[in-house]
């Protein structure tokens, strides 16, 4: 009796305690590559626990079924060689759930690595991501402004990250988004996001990059279409131009608040030209001169 009180306890205590827990955010998906995310990881979740299930309910009637049992002593258990169907159902089994793994995953790499479903034809916000020791900068080449460790997007339209590092690997992870990618520093890799949903969420660096790396975070603003353009007015109305000595200041190691700056590093710090992740590299080749020649221009119309 004691035994079924102490069980029926920890029972509602787990239950309690899971209940005050919040949403793990790789399962909250508030855009489209992460939806497909979190859709393959409750997928594996519900395989793995179904082979579980099975194995303990078997275990249990394998214990029951053979427990020992008083026999005369001169019993000799009956010589067996094996059941092929017993053998087939174990060896096949794995393989099958292993091959249905792949080809799942192999489609959904496909489909994250490209534009996201649904936004094919829309022209994508570029953002030039890069990290530093232990704070991410964020330049909008054709918004023309720079922000440090945040980030404003807009709802319903498609993101295409450039990530590069000014130090060692890190690794840029917005959970409610997408996956992690790695950022290095003698090339960009390119990563493609949607955001359905307007809310703050919170991005990281996922790769240990030393004593600052647990602090390296920053946080992302997914607002409406007309939002962001207020918000890129603002930027242009009240903040400080972005100089080459300030942003080598910033790329001195340590944390720092958030910071917004008119006009971007690109021009005087360019990011490394070899591009890795694109569906077009010739394309991000010519987008990103394009870019240089554009900010090139404006910072010879403001000197003028």
């Amino acid at each position: 009796m004691k035994i079924k009180w102490f069980f029926l306890s920890m029972v509602i205590t787990i239950a309690t305690v899971l209940a005050g827990c919040e949403p793990v955010m790789v399962l909250d998906p508030k855009g489209p590559q992460a939806e497909r995310q979190a859709h393959d990881i409750l997928l594996s979740i519900g395989i793995m626990a179904f082979v579980i299930i099975v194995v303990f309910v078997l275990l249990v009637y394998m214990l029951v079924k053979y427990r020992a049992s008083k026999m005369p002593e001169d019993y000799e258990p009956p010589h067996i060689e094996g059941n092929p169907w017993v053998e087939a159902i174990c060896i096949g089994i794995p393989i099958l759930i292993v091959g249905y793994l792949s080809v799942v995953s192999v489609q959904s790499n496909y489909i994250v690595e490209s534009a996201p479903q649904g936004y094919e034809e829309q022209e994508p916000l570029v953002i030039y991501a890069s990290s530093s020791d232990w704070k991410w900068h964020f330049s909008y080449p054709e918004e023309d402004i720079e922000t440090v460790n945040y980030l404003y997007i807009p709802t319903d339209r498609p993101l295409e990250f450039r990530l590069y590092s000014y130090g060692p690997i890190t690794s840029f992870w917005i959970p409610q988004l997408g996956g992690q990618k790695y950022a290095m520093a003698d090339m960009i890799t390119t990563l493609h996001l949607a955001a359905d949903e307007q809310g703050e969420l919170m991005g990281r660096n996922a790769n240990f990059s030393g004593k600052g790396f647990a602090e390296n975070r920053f946080s992302v603003n997914a607002v409406s279409p007309k939002d962001f353009e207020e918000w890129v007015d603002e930027v242009k109305e009240t903040a400080q131009p972005l100089t080459e000595e300030k942003f080598e200041e910033i790329l001195e190691p340590g944390h720092l608040g958030q910071m917004t700056f008119t006009g971007t590093h690109l021009g005087f710090a360019p990011p490394p030209e070899h591009n890795h992740g694109s569906d077009d590299t010739e394309k991000g080749h010519e987008d990103h001169e394009d870019e240089h020649s554009e900010h090139e221009g404006h910072t010879e119309h403001n000197n003028h």
